[in-house]
């Protein structure tokens, strides 16, 4: 008997058609479990989970917001070559790649079950994608071959490559063993209508459409407490210049969720719990009742370098979170609250800081409208003053209240400090670093902040000559952002620009370097321009 061995394009097709089956199958049962079950988010997770810190901060330096997507393209990317790998074994010996797909779905099930909330139907997606791809795997490389008496599989030795490779298929009719290229490409053909259609129909099926609806259908009452308009000159208004104002599509995204958690408000609870004299459970409707503040507040996040933007200035619209733990009777030996997320996220809070009077609220509103997906619907924690991974839990839905030396949240065991307040910063937006700038009079702006103190001052210095005093635009409370600009008349050659701020307080921003961990990086912010 003759054996024309299946090229090894073939056998990868064969493999990463099978894959795709696979996850498409396994996006459509968590689709009907829920999203979060889908082994690559599950798995994406994990890894983030499990990478030290150093790790973390590597990714947000160089990916930003886009760290999740270029995360979950690289499970993508890993799995598809596993899978073309896979197929390339299968086309041989089908029992491999079924093993491998096994091993596979193994890792899958222990990623889901390791989540904080997970469950025992949250499997089903990577058992039924497990079972979808090794059978799509045996039907490829079955396809894949042709005998004298018809396609493998058909005729009376065509049960091999289903069972096995072709070095298993039975020999006593002795048919030729040929490779079969266009039947091939039809099943891959189908398998990836199937694995499209499949991946299309779980997103559809995700709930997304839902939750959009209800959040594009909500109206928020107006704010017993509202903000004062905004001060004439809050906003130099200068081409390039961070705006006093952050839109909500540009305001800056750091969290640990691979899939957006996305709640119905009318089935969406905030339990408050804990060292408390009353617990106290809380729909969106009892939140809505309730008086609502609006605030000007700039987040910052950790992660923030000198000069970074892990930094954004909102109005939000909430209820104030003091007076809730009031009404629950905080015991005075607790110091801190922990916060949790609809997707497990912890966050530790200070106590006391949310209790001095600041602005600290559960947001349900930023910049006019309902909080979007992406920054905390339906509800939100916002303290101002401290970094967010202490104080800005989003899609929040329990509050512990406990002490520091009882309770952990996420990131302190990961390296990071507890408390997390925020370090006085500045940042040059103009000219850009590396810049080529024209000779004559030029402007340096930027912005600074030191919430919950405010800036009192910033100072700007050309080549490490004198200080000089920028003009400040206004701010309308201590927790905001502040523009910045000076006049500069540049020469030609190369020049190098730094920019200290000094807050309400008289502190003045050290010139001392140092990490984002474990509490929030420092430093002058440093930048080389060419005038010529």
């Amino acid at each position: 008997m003759r054996r024309h061995v299946v090229p090894a394009w073939a056998g990868a097709l064969a493999g990463f058609v099978a894959g795709a089956v696979a996850l498409g199958v396994a996006q459509l049962v968590a689709a009907v479990v829920r999203p979060e079950a889908f082994p690559v988010v599950a798995v994406g997770d994990a890894v983030v989970d499990l990478s030290p810190a150093p790790v973390k901060d590597w990714a947000i330096a160089t990916f930003g917001e886009n760290d999740k997507t270029v995360l979950v393209a690289g499970v993508l990317v890993l799995l598809a070559a596993a899978a073309a790998g896979l197929g390339v074994l299968a086309a041989r010996r089908i029992g491999y790649g079924q093993a491998g797909l096994a091993a596979f779905a193994v890792i899958g099930v222990w990623a889901v079950l390791t989540r904080p909330d997970a469950g025992p139907a949250d499997v089903l997606p990577t058992v039924a994608g497990l079972g979808v791809g090794i059978w799509a795997l045996g039907l490829l490389v079955r396809r894949a071959y042709t005998t004298a008496d018809g396609p493998a599989g058909d005729g009376p030795a065509g049960d091999g490559p289903a069972g096995g490779g072709p070095s298993e298929w039975p020999t006593v009719h002795g048919p030729e063993m040929a490779f079969d290229r266009r039947r091939l490409l039809v099943g891959a053909a189908g398998g990836a209508v199937v694995a499209g259609a499949s991946t299309i129909l779980g997103r559809a099926w995700s709930g997304s459409e839902a939750i959009d609806a209800a959040r594009g259908g909500l109206v928020l009452p107006k704010a017993a407490t509202p903000a004062a308009p905004l001060p004439q000159g809050v906003d130099f208004r200068l081409n390039g210049l961070t705006p006093f104002v952050t839109k909500n599509r540009d305001f800056y995204r750091v969290d640990t969720a691979l899939i957006l958690p996305r709640i119905d408000p009318t089935e969406w609870r905030l339990r408050i719990h804990g060292m408390v004299d009353r617990p106290i459970e809380l729909t969106y409707a009892d939140l809505l009742k309730r008086p609502l503040t609006e605030a000007d507040v700039t987040l910052t996040c950790v992660s923030n370098e000198v000069g970074g933007d892990l930094a954004g200035n909102a109005r939000w619209l909430g209820v104030p979170l003091a007076a809730i733990l009031r009404e629950a009777g905080v015991q005075s030996a607790a110091d801190m609250l922990l916060s949790t997320s609809d997707d497990g996220w912890t966050c530790g809070t200070p106590v006391d800081v949310v209790m001095d009077g600041r602005n600290a609220l559960l947001a349900v509103g930023m910049n006019g409208e309902p909080l979007p997906l992406t920054h905390g619907f339906p509800v939100r924690q916002v303290v101002p003053g401290l970094y967010g991974y202490v104080s800005a839990t989003k899609w929040v839905v329990d509050i512990k209240v406990t002490r520091f030396d009882r309770d952990e949240a996420y990131w302190t065991p990961r390296g990071w400090s507890a408390k997390g307040p925020i370090k006085t910063q500045s940042r040059i937006d103009l000219p850009r670093d590396r810049a080529k700038v024209a000779a004559g009079r030029t402007t340096i702006a930027g912005v600074a902040w030191a919430q919950h103190t405010g800036v009192d001052a910033v100072e700007v210095r050309v080549d490490g000559g004198a200080w000089q005093q920028a003009r400040l635009a206004q701010a309308p409370t201590a927790d905001t952002w502040r523009q910045w600009a000076l006049d500069w008349q540049a020469t030609p050659g190369e020049h190098t620009i730094q920019v200290r701020a000094t807050d309400a307080a008289g502190r003045t921003q050290t010139e001392q370097k140092a990490p984002v961990a474990p509490d929030g990086a420092s430093g002058w912010h440093t930048i080389s321009v060419r005038v010529g």
